[in-house]
C-alpha cells in the first residue's frame, strides 16, 4: 500500500508577507467592498462608490513605496522550486504602470458612468477587479499564478466592454471573449506540454528543465514554448493576433478602451517578458528571432492601419487610436526580442519605460477623446477647429500625440523611442531597426495631421463639447503635467533601462 505521508509536514506551512502582496490585495479587497456597498447604497448615493474606488487605488499605488525602498519581498516559496510571487522592480514597474493606470481610467470614468447610465456598482467591481489581476501578474512566477492572473485580468475587461447597452458594446465583448478565450486555450495546451517536459511550472525550474530537457521531449517542450508565446502575443495584440482591438476599442466605453489599449496591454507584456526571459532563456535566440519578426510585422500593420483611417468616418478618432496602438505595441515588443539575441535581461528596461511613456500619454489622448465625444462627435474631422472652442483640450492632446509621434516638445517620446532603438542596435538587430525608423516616419505623418485640424479652422458643422465635468478637466491637467515633467526630466523614467529589473 502507498503512503501518502509527507515526510515533513510543517516544511509546508510557511508564513504569508503581506507588505509583498498587499498592492493587488489591497485592490481586491475594495473591490468586494464596492460590491458589497452596491447592494445597501440608495441610487441616488451610488454614485460616492466612484470615489471608493479612486481611494482604493491610491491607497494601492501608496503601498508600492515601502516595498520601492525595502529590497526585493518573495512568499509562496517552496524549498526546492523558487517563488511564487515576487515583488521585485520588475513587477514594482509595471504595478505602478497597472495601478496608475487603474486610476486614471477610474477619474475618467466618474462622468462616463453617470451620463452613459451604466450600473455603477458592476463597472467599479470590474474595474477593480481587472486591477488587481493586472497588478498580480508581474510579480507571479509560476506558469499556474502567470495564467490566473492573467484571467483575472481579462475576464472583468469582457464584461467593462459589454456594459455599454447600444447594441455596439455587446458585439465588441463577444468578438474580444471569443479571440480571448482561443488563445488562453492555445496558451494552457503550451503550458501543459512545458510541465510535461520539464516536470515543473515555476519559472527558474522550466528554464533548468528545458536546458536539460530528454532529447524525445525536446519537439514537446519546443511546441510547448511556441504555443504558451501565442497566447500571450494575443494580449499584447501583436500581429496576427491583433484583429479583436478596432472593433473592441468602438464598441467600448471611451475610458474602457483606453484602459485595454495601456493596462491589457501592459499586462501581456509582462507576461511574455517573464516567461521568455525567465522561463524560456535556454531558447533565447529562438523566441528572440520570432518576437523581433512579430514587432517587425506589429509596428507596420499597426501604423498602416492607422494611416488607413479617413477623416469623415465614424468612430475615426478611435480607429487611429486603436491601429496606433498596435503600432506601439511593435515598439514595445523590440527590446524584447533583443533580450533573446543578447541572452539578457538587460534590454527589458527599454520595454518597461516605453511602456511607462506610452500609458500616460494614451490615456491623455484617450480622456481628450472622451471630452470631444461629450457631444456625440466621433470623427477625425470633429477635432478641426478644436483649439477655438476648447483650447486646453487642444493644447494637452495635441501634446500628447507629439510624445506618441516623438517630437519635440514631447521630448519624452523622442527618449523612449531612442532607447528601443537603441536595444535593437545593440542586440544585433540592425533590420529591425530600420524597420521601426520606417514605421516612425509613417506614424508621423497620421500623428501630425490629426494635429495639424485641431488648430486649423473650424468647419461648419463643428459641435461644442460644452462644459467639461471637474473630475475629467482634473485627470487631463494630471496626465498634461506629468508628460511636461517627463520631458523636461525624462531621466525619472529612463533610469530604470540602467538598472537591474530581476
Amino acid at each position: 500500500m502507498t503512503s501518502l505521508a509527507v515526510a515533513d509536514p510543517g516544511a509546508l506551512i510557511q508564513s504569508v508577507d503581506w507588505l509583498a502582496v498587499a498592492p493587488p490585495l489591497t485592490a481586491a479587497l475594495v473591490a468586494l467592498a464596492v460590491l458589497l456597498a452596491d447592494l445597501f447604497l440608495p441610487e441616488a448615493r451610488k454614485r460616492v462608490l466612484g470615489w471608493i474606488t479612486v481611494a482604493g487605488l491610491v491607497a494601492s499605488l501608496a503601498l508600492l513605496l515601502p516595498l520601492a525602498t525595502g529590497g526585493t519581498r518573495s512568499t509562496f516559496c517552496l524549498k526546492d522550486a523558487g517563488c511564487s510571487y515576487v515583488a521585485d522592480p520588475f513587477a514594482l514597474v509595471f504595478q505602478l504602470l497597472a495601478l496608475g493606470g487603474a486610476l486614471i481610467t477610474a477619474l475618467l470614468s466618474l462622468h462616463t458612468v453617470e451620463e452613459e447610465k451604466l450600473p455603477g456598482g458592476e463597472y467599479w467591481f470590474l474595474l477593480l477587479s481587472s486591477a488587481a489581476g493586472a497588478a498580480l501578474l508581474p510579480a507571479s512566477r509560476d506558469l499556474a499564478t502567470l495564467i490566473i492572473a492573467l484571467e483575472v485580468a481579462s475576464l472583468p475587461a469582457f464584461a467593462l466592454v459589454a456594459l455599454r447597452r447600444d447594441g455596439r458594446g455587446a458585439e465588441s465583448a463577444l468578438k474580444f471573449f471569443l479571440s480571448s478565450v482561443t488563445a488562453t486555450a492555445v496558451m494552457l495546451l503550451g503550458v501543459s506540454f512545458v510541465y510535461a517536459a520539464t516536470g515543473s511550472i515555476h519559472l527558474g525550474a522550466v528554464a533548468d528543465g528545458l536546458g536539460h530537457v530528454q532529447p524525445q521531449l525536446k519537439p514537446l517542450a519546443e511546441a510547448g514554448a511556441v504555443l504558451t508565446l501565442v497566447g500571450f502575443a494575443f494580449k499584447v495584440a501583436a500581429v496576427p493576433f491583433h484583429f479583436w482591438v478596432p472593433d473592441t476599442y468602438t464598441g467600448a466605453p471611451l475610458p474602457v478602451a483606453g484602459y485595454l489599449s495601456v493596462v491589457g496591454k501592459a499586462s501581456g507584456l509582462a507576461g511574455l517578458a517573464l516567461v521568455t526571459t525567465l522561463a524560456f532563456h535556454p531558447y533565447g535566440r529562438t523566441w528572440g528571432l520570432v518576437l523581433a519578426v512579430l514587432a517587425a510585422l506589429t509596428m507596420t500593420v499597426g501604423n498602416v492601419g492607422a494611416l488607413r483611417q479617413r477623416s469623415d468616418t465614424r468612430f475615426g478618432a478611435l480607429r487611429l487610436l486603436a491601429w496606433s496602438s498596435v503600432g506601439q505595441a511593435g515598439y514595445l515588443l523590440v527590446p524584447l526580442a533583443a533580450a533573446g539575441y543578447r541572452g539578457s535581461t538587460e534590454p527589458l528596461g527599454a520595454t518597461v519605460a516605453y511602456a511607462l511613456i506610452y500609458g500616460l500619454v494614451n490615456l491623455g489622448a484617450f480622456g481628450v477623446v472622451a471630452v470631444v465625444a461629450r457631444s456625440g462627435a466621433s470623427r477625425l474631422d470633429d477635432f478641426r477647429g478644436l483649439y477655438a472652442r476648447n483650447r486646453w483640450a487642444a493644447l494637452a492632446l495635441a501634446f500628447f500625440l507629439l510624445c506618441l509621434a516623438g517630437l519635440p516638445p514631447g521630448v519624452v517620446g523622442l527618449f523612449g523611442k531612442v532607447v528601443v532603438f537603441q536595444a535593437a542596435v545593440d542586440a544585433g538587430l540592425g533590420w529591425l531597426a530600420v524597420v521601426m525608423a520606417v514605421n516612425v516616419v509613417i506614424a508621423l505623418y497620421y500623428y501630425l495631421l490629426w494635429t495639424a485640424k485641431l488648430f486649423a479652422p473650424a468647419g461648419p458643422d463643428a459641435v461644442e463639447s460644452g462644459r467639461v465635468p471637474g473630475p475629467l478637466a482634473a485627470t487631463l491637467g494630471l496626465a498634461a503635467s506629468g508628460a511636461v515633467v517627463l520631458s523636461v526630466a525624462p531621466q525619472l523614467v529612463l533610469q530604470v533601462v540602467g538598472g537591474t529589473l530581476f
